[in-house]
């Protein structure tokens, strides 16, 4: 029987690796997965975010923060190892980091972003997958959540086709993942929230909206009107998810493209 409370999910033993970890949803994700009893790994590219959300997390040295850019391939490595070295394996990554920016129609959209959002989105879980994989294989157990995006489950917005053409190619690595070891153990899920207003959305969301020719306000409400639930989703309601897939609870879901976002994606 699944428990009332997603807190008393045990994680006590396991190690989890989220990317993009010290603010928004992978913070979340992270905090519950210490509030479970892993030992988690986070990254990010500022040093100073990072060791202030280690303080913030009061998690003594049952977490850890390594500092790389996960649009490149050595960052990323580096993160996965890190992560074994600090505590000798890694049982949950959660691909977490992924946005894009450059805002523009695609006739006028260049190269750089282009390149740039793929690797942020699609190549950055390709190349952490590939490195935990190698560690979960021989131990026949692990768990790989991708943070996808309700823009994953449609095509709706302006000025924004390299972050909706990655988070779809992001659902479809998820499923290939998930085919090719779901019999070693391993499962492989995405989880699509609608809008939550994160860090990211902060920085690059003005951004976005001015290239559509909105407001910021204005943007943050188009998501949430086109919700069910008529408000944006919260970081902690992603959390849970990322919670339940991390467990052994989570063991029968694997290939899955599950939408947190409050009814948007019908």
């Amino acid at each position: 029987m699944l428990p009332n409370n997603p807190s008393t999910v045990d994680l006590t033993g396991k190690v989890a690796a989220v990317s993009g970890g010290s603010r928004g949803i992978g913070r979340g994700i992270a905090e519950a997965y210490l509030a479970a009893g892993a030992q988690v790994a986070i990254n990010g590219r500022s040093r100073e975010k990072g060791d202030q959300a280690l303080v913030e997390m009061g998690a003594g040295d049952q977490a850890v923060f390594y500092a790389g850019d996960v649009r490149q391939r050595e960052g990323v490595d580096g993160f996965i190892d890190a992560t074994i070295e600090a505590f000798g394996k890694i049982d949950i990554l959660v691909n977490n980091a992924g946005g894009s920016s450059d805002y523009a129609p695609i006739a006028e959209m260049t190269d750089e972003a282009w390149l740039d959002a793929g690797n942020w989105i699609l190549n950055s879980a390709f190349w952490a997958t590939r490195r935990a994989l190698q560690d979960m294989l021989p131990r026949r157990w692990g768990r790989i959540i991708n943070i996808s995006s309700v823009e994953g489950r449609q095509a709706n917005k302006a000025t924004v086709a390299h972050y909706i053409t990655f988070k779809h190619g992001l659902n479809g690595f998820t499923k290939a993942v998930a085919f090719e070891n779901g019999e070693m153990g391993i499962t492989c899920n995405a989880i699509s929230p609608g809008g939550v207003e994160t860090d990211l959305m902060i920085d690059q969301g003005p951004i976005a909206a001015e290239s559509m020719g909105i407001s910021y306000e204005e943007f943050k409400d188009n998501y949430a009107q086109d919700a069910a639930i008529k408000r944006l989703n919260t970081v902690e309601e992603v959390a849970a998810m990322a919670l339940l897939l991390a467990s052994d609870l989570g063991g029968g879901i694997t290939g899955a493209n599950l939408a947190i976002d409050g009814g948007t994606a019908l």
